[in-house]
């Protein structure tokens, strides 16, 4: 993290950080912990997930998650409370995309997209929710997409999957805001990652004229973990360069 979110204090926050083991879910995971918070690694990837954690040092911790499992939900959510006491930050980033023409796309592939994208953050939501309402306070933060702001060619089932995300973070929102829960939904645009490498940023029209870095993406999450966004839910935070405001002109 950088002096990006240098004034943000999340000491004594504990936050669940799903697909953390890398990219930008690692990326989220530093960010928080760099601004104070102790951080759960939680992801399939046990060896990118431990060094990780090793790497971050004090208040961070691996833990194996299947997000499309509700035991290992329960698990994980059970490990975060026995190690740290609570958990005040959920952040629900694993996913995968895989694309094809509508008329090539199978039942398995549109099936497989869904259960991580979709129903692995409304199994995350609903395993942290007791938890959060027991203390009366919680932050949870689902990763979209700016494909679930808009169609994309070939990405049916991750375009389906991000809105979907958006509708059920801010119907989780309007549910649990009486609880002192806020639930918000973050849509990056492209992003220098090792899964984004073949993206050629020059063919999307980014008005700002280059893809984001990880952490310009993470101060957001960091934010968004914050007491600095405590009257914030039920929104909609774009990173995208400004991709999705419309057609720059050349």
């Amino acid at each position: 993290m950088t002096e990006r979110t240098a004034s943000i204090d999340l000491g004594g926050r504990v936050a669940l950080v799903t697909g953390g083991a890398r990219g930008l879910g690692a990326s989220y995971a530093r960010g928080l912990h760099a601004a104070g918070a102790r951080v759960v690694i939680a992801d399939l990837l046990r060896e990118e997930g431990e060094a990780l954690a090793v790497d971050l040092g004090d208040g961070a911790r691996f833990i194996q998650l299947d997000v499309t499992d509700e035991a290992s939900w329960a698990s994980a959510v059970d490990a975060t409370l026995a190690t740290f006491g609570s958990v005040d930050v959920l952040v629900n980033n694993a996913g995968i995309a895989n694309a094809a023409p509508i008329e090539h796309l199978s039942l398995a592939k549109w099936n497989a997209v869904i259960a991580v994208n979709l129903t692995g953050v409304f199994l995350g939501c609903r395993a942290v929710v007791p938890a959060m309402k027991a203390q009366g306070a919680g932050s949870i933060i689902n990763i979209s997409s700016v494909e679930g702001m808009r169609g994309s060619a070939g990405l049916h089932g991750y375009t389906a999957s991000k809105f979907g995300v958006r509708g059920l973070s801010q119907s989780l929102a309007v549910e649990l805001g009486a609880f002192g829960i806020r639930v918000n939904s973050v849509h990056p645009g492209l992003v220098l990652t090792e899964m984004t490498t073949r993206i050629d940023p020059a063919k999307l029209d980014i008005p700002l004229g280059r893809p984001a870095v990880p952490d310009e993406v993470a101060g957001t999450i960091v934010f968004l973990a914050s007491d600095a966004s405590s009257f914030t839910s039920g929104a909609e935070f774009v990173v995208d360069g400004g991709m999705i405001a419309g057609i720059p002109h050349h």
